[in-house]
């Protein structure tokens, strides 16, 4: 499975499997606007076992991007340029 990331605003990004768009990556911030962390998260609640790989739950929480990223199987991080 390969997953890719592409960016729609500050902090948040689709997340695309295999041409598909099935989650998204969002930057939490705390109300002071201090940055939390980064959680990926599945659009659909799925069944355990049938979710796609790496998920065993819906929520994911990671402290940076890159960290979602990387346990997304290196996961492409795209700009919106690239996206065009």
């Amino acid at each position: 499975m390969t997953y890719s990331l592409h960016h729609l605003a500050p902090g948040s990004y689709d997340l695309v499997l295999n041409g598909a768009i099935v989650g998204g990556v969002v930057r939490e911030v705390t109300a002071s606007g201090s940055v939390r962390g980064w959680c990926a998260e599945l659009f659909d609640d799925l069944p355990e076992g049938t979710r796609p790989r790496p998920f065993d739950c819906v929520e994911h929480r990671f402290p940076t991007l890159e960290a979602a990223a990387e346990w997304l199987g290196g996961a492409q991080i795209l700009d919106a340029l690239e996206d065009a």
